[in-house]
């Protein structure tokens, strides 16, 4: 992320003079803030600190989509997406964690509605947060096959079962478990799903859930968990009524989500292509320096153009959210456009590089690294083009 101007000017119909302060705030705590965190914790695959998360809360980025009568800003997906690229030009983990609250707030567990104010309150100040346990070992983007399963005794819920990429468990204030409870045979395959909350202390795991962390090749900054429920009981949650719902509500959030991922995509890319432009200007190859070689600077031009167009991509989905249209087939191609563009401009950007770009002293490793994530997860690459083609040519008639 360095101190190089390659982003295209962002005077369009979009931009406002609230959004354009937003959007350079993002930057400069982005700058100054995390990448300093993000270049010294990263390699050491540490976790991001509870100090960092704070100032995050201060400025109100775990906020931006929680209405204002309940402590947040009250604002749009344009806003959260264009915080989110500023935070993953620095550090993915920083432009995710942002989710925890912005995505959560309606799955607070609360015994009546002052408790749940009080509590998106605080999760407007990133002190209350939440983690998602929806995958399973044998169940990814089709969520339909979950077979976690929660029985009602009375005013609880008992569960078991198992869960799989469940980043921040340890670390969240509660636990978002997605489990199935309608056993009726004859009932879709999507039907029956409830939400079930677990609140919990930061740092443990409730009775009878056990954590297992999953060594991954990047996303560091926080650790993902394989989870597994031994009879383990929560209460029923009366201000959420949402028994069998929870397949509709997980679908209701995709487009967001999708806008989400492309926007982190773009940080990365944007973050490489700084890095790329910076370090070719600097390295001198043959007596000059290597920006003046042809390929580095046709390499330049593609990665900028490919990474613009994937921007004005997401700012249009992000407005059609906001305006409340349908943009499923756009959002999946945003999400698509993006991750693939993210993977392959690192990739270049590390490249361009060259050894340096192998080695954990320059940040392009990481971007590289994580990049390589945004094409699976949030609906692979190959999910996103099957939502695409169906809405193109209508579904498969095997379907």
């Amino acid at each position: 992320m360095a101190d190089v101007d390659t982003q295209v000017s962002t005077h369009t119909g979009y931009w406002t003079e609230e959004r354009l302060m937003m959007r350079e705030m993002a930057r400069d705590f982005a700058k100054n803030e995390v990448l300093p965190v993000a270049n010294r914790i990263d390699p050491e695959r540490g976790d991001i600190p509870q100090s960092l998360i704070d100032k995050m809360g201060e400025l109100g980025f775990f906020g931006i989509l929680i209405p204002e009568e309940y402590g947040g800003l009250g604002l749009g997906y344009f806003e959260y997406c264009i915080v989110a690229e500023e935070l993953s030009r620095a550090w993915m983990c920083a432009g995710s964690i942002i989710a925890r609250g912005n995505t959560f707030y309606r799955s607070i567990p609360a015994k009546n509605d002052s408790e749940k104010r009080e509590k998106i309150a605080l999760m407007a100040q990133g002190k209350y947060l939440g983690a998602m346990a929806m995958s399973e070992p044998n169940a990814g983007s089709d969520v339909a096959s979950i077979t976690c399963r929660a029985r009602r005794d009375d005013h609880e819920w008992v569960v078991t079962g198992n869960k799989y990429w469940c980043t921040f468990a340890d670390r969240a204030n509660f636990l978002n478990v997605v489990c199935r409870t309608d056993t009726d045979p004859d009932a879709p395959r999507w039907a029956g799903l409830t939400s079930v909350i677990f609140e919990k202390q930061p740092g443990t795991f409730p009775e009878g859930v056990f954590g297992a962390q999953i060594p991954k090749i990047g996303y560091f900054g926080w650790k993902t968990f394989e989870l597994a429920f031994d009879q383990a009981r929560a209460p029923v949650q009366p201000t959420l009524r949402s028994d069998g719902e929870a397949f509709k509500t997980i679908a209701s959030g995709l487009e967001g989500a999708r806008a989400h991922t492309a926007a982190r995509s773009i940080g990365l890319a944007q973050g490489a292509l700084e890095d790329a432009t910076a370090y070719a200007k600097e390295r001198v190859q043959f007596g000059q320096p290597i920006s003046d070689f042809q390929a580095i600077r046709f390499k330049l031009a593609t990665m900028a153009t490919e990474i613009e167009a994937a921007r004005q991509l997401m700012y249009h989905v992000c407005n059609e959210i906001d305006s409340g249209r349908r943009c499923d087939k756009e959002a999946a191609m945003v999400k698509y456009f993006a991750a693939e563009m993210a993977e392959r401009t690192t990739s270049e950007a590390l490249q361009i590089l060259g050894g340096a770009g192998y080695t954990t002293l320059h940040a392009v490793e990481r971007y590289w690294r994580d990049a390589r994530l945004t094409k699976i997860f949030e609906g692979s690459s190959e999910i996103q083009q099957r939502i695409i083609s169906d809405s193109i040519l209508g579904k498969p008639t095997i379907r």
